[in-house]
Parts: structure tokens; sequence; C-alpha cells
């Protein structure tokens, strides 16, 4: 096994600031989990444990609003451990919050498992990852450029 020890001096990290506002007085800052972490925590704003029944979403309120920078996007994503101990997972998968959404940042849950679950007040629930994005703009064309993939679809590369 090699011993390898990643060097701080051969990365690079674009930060910005990201405001945001507290819209409920209990509402925790979003926290990193390590110097390297791409998600930031959310954490459940809630005063009491709520339940989440089998197969059902609830939308849990994180007390926040943020103004995330244009040309930027905030995805939310599971938090693995939740996801995979506890089936409980964003409902969309991924929600995409735009740079011009001023409002409360809420989380659809949803349970995937036949057992009650339950979300305890300040719980870390979902992660939000900030990234730029492009703009298209779209031409109607007749013709696409050829590639090697063609018009495969699914399963078309015999790999899973």
């Amino acid at each position: 096994m090699i011993n390898y020890t990643p060097r701080k001096d051969l990365y690079f990290m674009i930060t910005d600031i990201i405001p945001i506002k507290k819209l409920r007085e209990n509402a925790l800052i979003p926290t990193y989990g390590t110097e390297f972490s791409a998600g930031a925590d959310l954490y459940a704003c809630i005063e009491h444990t709520v339940s989440i029944p089998p197969h059902e979403t609830i939308l849990i309120p994180t007390g926040l609003a943020f103004a995330i920078p244009i040309g930027y996007a905030g995805l939310i994503y599971a938090r693995s451990g939740l996801a995979v101990k506890r089936h409980i997972a964003p409902a969309n998968k991924v929600s995409v919050i735009d740079s011009d959404y001023r409002g409360e940042l809420m989380i659809p849950l949803h349970n995937h498992s036949s057992l009650l679950q339950e979300i305890a007040p300040n719980e870390r629930i979902a992660q939000i990852i900030f990234t730029p994005y492009l703009k298209g703009t779209f031409q109607e064309t007749n013709e696409l450029d050829a590639t090697e993939r063609g018009t495969g679809g699914f399963g078309s590369t015999g790999k899973f």
C-alpha cells in the first residue's frame, strides 16, 4: 500500500463569500466537515423532532436564505450517511437553487424505507455545493455532428 499525503501547495481553491440571511433565530450556518469537503452541511431548523412516514416526503426548513453569486447555482445533495444508514434523501435527488432565489431554503426529504424515520432539531439533513454553470443559447439545426456513440442510449456501451 502506498502512503500518500496530499500536498496542499498543489491545490488551489476558489472561494467566494456567500451572503446568508437567518430567517429564524435558531438557524445554523452551513459547515464543511473537512478542509477539502465539496459540500457544506445544511441543518434542520425545527423546534421539535419531525417524523417522516415510510415512502413519504416532508419539507424541512433550514431557516436560511442565500444570495448565490450570478453565474453559480447551489446544488443540494443527500448526505451519504443519512441516505445509506437511514434511507433518507432529498426527494428530487438533486435540487438546483438559482442565484436569483432569495426565499428560505427548504429541503424535501423522502423516506425510502418502510420504517418511520425522524429528523431531530439541528440535524444535518443535506449538503450544498456551489458550482458555476454555462447558460446555453439554443439553435435548432437539421443535423448534429457525428460521434462514435451516435444515438446509442441506455445500456448501449455494454457497461453498467
